[in-house]
């Protein structure tokens, strides 16, 4: 009897063990798969948030509104981008970078700059940068609008109005 019962505990204990060695590997494989889950989440995190944030490098504002102030197309153009959305009285539509070149030396021909002062300057999340500005001609005053945006790490006018006041 006493064989038997050693038996029967010993059997009993062998089923434990199996038991809890099988808990064992199920809890282990829900460990790796949580791990697995928790590193995905936490680098898609990471990537999604580094969402092609770019630094405006120091005086590209100041280097547009300084182009702006002295009329200088040539000089505001090295920040356009391939094409630019442009509105100035009696001309208003996407350009080239070449054609926006021609069409505000044009402008600046037409209203020879008296003066340019920056009113407001932003950012958005994105990266966009924007500024509003007020240039003046003689007698004319003009409320500017700049948007800049990050393209392949540099920062390129993507808007130019002009409007008069």
């Amino acid at each position: 009897m006493i064989d038997e019962t050693l038996k029967q505990y010993t059997s009993n204990i062998n089923h434990c063990v199996l038991f809890n060695r099988e808990q064992i590997n199920l809890i282990q494989m829900k460990m790796k798969k949580t791990s697995i889950l928790v590193i995905f989440s936490l680098f898609l995190t990471l990537l999604l948030s580094a969402e092609t944030i770019t630094p405006v490098p120091p005086g590209v504002n100041e280097s547009i509104a300084a182009a702006i102030k002295v009329g200088n197309s040539s000089e505001l153009a090295k920040y356009f981008n391939n094409t630019v959305e442009i509105q100035i009285p009696g001309n208003e539509g996407t350009f080239s970078k070449n054609q926006a070149e021609m069409i505000m030396k044009e402008f600046f021909a037409k209203n020879s700059p008296a003066g340019f002062s920056t009113n407001q300057q932003g950012s958005s999340n994105g990266g966009a940068q924007f500024i509003i500005g007020t240039y003046k001609s003689g007698k004319l005053v003009f409320h500017v609008y700049i948007l800049v945006k990050p393209v392949a790490g540099k920062m390129l006018i993507q808007q130019l109005h002009f409007e008069n006041e």
